[in-house]
């Protein structure tokens, strides 16, 4: 039970701090782009409670899943009260719509963009505080990833491979090479296992994998930390970033092309990996906070309605047409793509149940 709580703690203050440093960013730029925010809010769904500053509402919503930034937009002007000619022409001047594009667009992109700077800061603290996880060569598992063939089959951290197939196995280079070079086969693993020491043999087919061109079946071998100075952190975490973003611009790439397999979790998937991160520790935890980070970046920078990445495409084809769409049509847009993310949410939210029910 205990355990439970502190997933919950963590999914609640990891994801509260990713959405609010995005929307901080949206915030931020859109005050010194002289936009006028009406509202900043944490969560989404009824308001909780809130209370009004000088000229922007700052509200905590009942679901901690999301959160916005509410613009002054040339509608709600037009259909404001009465008032002098120049106090409109003045709040005309501080709508959203009034700004040039690229100032409309610069306050879109610094919501991503700070969950990536997040992301970097977070790698570097890891790293500054904890050290870099340099592998051993042992033939030891260091994780196992959740759903894969290992894990299917029952390896668990800690265990170790003896041998596969007959052939002795003493350290980890000995083990991948078995494993990537015998995609589809069923092989016989000899495994010491963690908790009880005993020797038990186990049969498990790796998985091909088209973007390696190897052999897969979901483990990582064991680290250990090496400590480093703060100017490597910083350095270590600009390339990690860099790098953990490359992989999943790439993957997202494959998934669409249909040459990966596509994978996609929820709030209870999340909640379930940051679980696993709890049990392993705060240098775990900041680690899994920026990978997370990242995540919410390119995932709000896809060009889907709803998203940061549709508004966008939405900006970009206006200003290629130097028209820009009617309020009723940018709002069918809205909805569409609000509807398809929460279809998109409830999908995954049954994906990660049965993945939970049939394990």
């Amino acid at each position: 039970m205990f355990e439970i709580l502190k997933t919950v703690i963590a999914f609640i203050v990891i994801f509260g701090v990713l959405v609010f440093v995005h929307e901080f960013g949206h915030f931020i730029i859109a005050k010194r782009s002289g936009i006028k925010v009406l509202e900043f809010a944490f969560g989404i769904g009824p308001k909780l409670f809130g209370f009004q500053g000088k000229e922007t509402l700052y509200s905590i919503r009942i679901l901690p899943l999301g959160g916005f930034c509410r613009f002054l937009s040339v509608e709600e002007v037009e259909e404001g009260e009465e008032g002098d000619q120049v106090s409109r022409e003045e709040l005309l001047a501080r709508s959203f719509e009034s700004k040039s594009i690229w100032k409309r667009m610069a306050v879109i992109v610094a919501g991503p963009l700070m969950n990536f700077i997040l992301g970097a800061v977070l790698f570097v603290v890891a790293f500054a505080f904890f050290g870099v996880a340099v592998a051993d060569n042992q033939n030891l598992i260091g994780e196992v990833s959740l759903g894969k063939p290992a894990a299917t089959a029952g390896l668990a951290a800690g265990d170790r491979i003896m041998a596969i197939n007959g052939t002795e196995t003493p350290d980890w280079n000995s083990v991948t090479q078995q494993i990537h070079t015998n995609p589809g086969e069923k092989m016989s693993f000899t495994v010491e296992k963690a908790d009880t020491k005993q020797i038990v043999t186990i049969e498990i087919t790796p998985a091909y994998d088209q973007e390696l061109g190897k052999g897969l079946i979901g483990i990582a071998p064991s680290y250990t930390m090496q400590k480093v100075s703060v100017l490597k952190s910083i350095q270590y975490g600009f390339l990690q970033t860099v790098e953990f973003t490359r992989q999943l611009v790439l993957y997202l790439i494959h998934m669409i092309t249909g040459k990966a397999p596509v994978e996609l979790s929820g709030p209870i998937g999340v909640a379930q990996v940051i679980g696993e991160g709890v049990k392993q520790g705060m240098s775990s935890l900041f680690t899994l906070a920026a990978v997370l980070s990242i995540n919410f970046g390119v995932l709000n920078i896809l060009p889907l309605p709803a998203l940061d990445g549709g508004q966008l495409a939405v900006m970009t084809f206006e200003g290629i047409r130097r028209k820009p769409l009617s309020i009723e049509k940018k709002g069918w847009i809205q909805l569409t793509g609000f509807a398809l993310l929460i279809a998109l949410m409830i999908a995954v939210t049954y994906q990660d149940i049965l993945r939970i029910i049939t394990k």
